[in-house]
């Protein structure tokens, strides 16, 4: 198949499906720089700047905790049975 056809579409997950991956028990781990903490967790603290932190996030990309290490991000998903994922 000519790598250019027009009738060739690349599937696209919805987030829906996005979060319903894994039976909704997928979650990746992000760095973050805390002065953009409050775009991710509007009711954050003000924090100083420079600091690297860590955000827990489910498949479909909703926030659900903040930390200062990687380790405990990966500690809180296996304590709620979450699977943690690499993304590149």
């Amino acid at each position: 198949m000519n790598p250019r056809n027009e009738d060739h579409k690349i599937p696209v997950l919805t987030p829906e499906a996005l979060a319903g991956l894994g039976g909704g028990r997928l979650a990746y781990v992000r760095a973050i720089r805390s002065e953009n903490v409050r775009s991710i967790f509007p009711d954050a603290p003000t924090l100083a700047p420079g600091l690297e932190l860590f955000s827990l996030h489910a498949a479909d990309g909703t926030p659900i905790l903040l930390t200062d290490s990687k380790e405990a991000a990966l500690a809180n998903a296996r304590e709620h049975e979450l699977d943690t994922v690499s993304l590149h």
